[in-house]
């Protein structure tokens, strides 16, 4: 995957994906190594929710971690009381890591 391939799917995708306090974006970041995911209000442009693999002290593969992360961010979500996000991929492919995190977050109570 090129980065400029992935610049132009993350714009194309950010021209209609926003999150506001009733319905937050959930936004994925992965690199060769680790998983990020944000829950973002972008009328108010504030970070509501972050979580990662970087503090996680389970080992395993790769999308076993993206799952935990997944369920994880979820957990946070529900104690702040959101259920319901739209999901932001970040021009990345739904598929692997992505998907799983995207699995673990929905397991976990988030709606999108």
């Amino acid at each position: 995957m090129s980065k400029l391939a992935k610049e132009r799917r993350h714009q194309r995708v950010r021209k209609f994906i926003s999150g506001s306090a009733g319905r937050p974006r959930l936004a994925v970041f992965r690199s060769n190594q680790h998983i990020y995911a944000q829950i973002i209000d972008d009328k108010s442009g504030k970070t509501l929710i972050s979580q990662s693999d970087l503090k996680l002290a389970k080992k395993g593969l790769k999308t076993e971690i993206a799952y935990e992360v997944g369920k994880r961010l979820a957990a946070k979500a529900a104690a702040q009381g959101i259920k319901v996000v739209v999901f932001d991929r970040g021009g990345f492919l739904y598929h692997g890591r992505v998907a799983k995190l995207a699995e673990g977050a929905r397991e976990g109570g988030l709606q999108f």
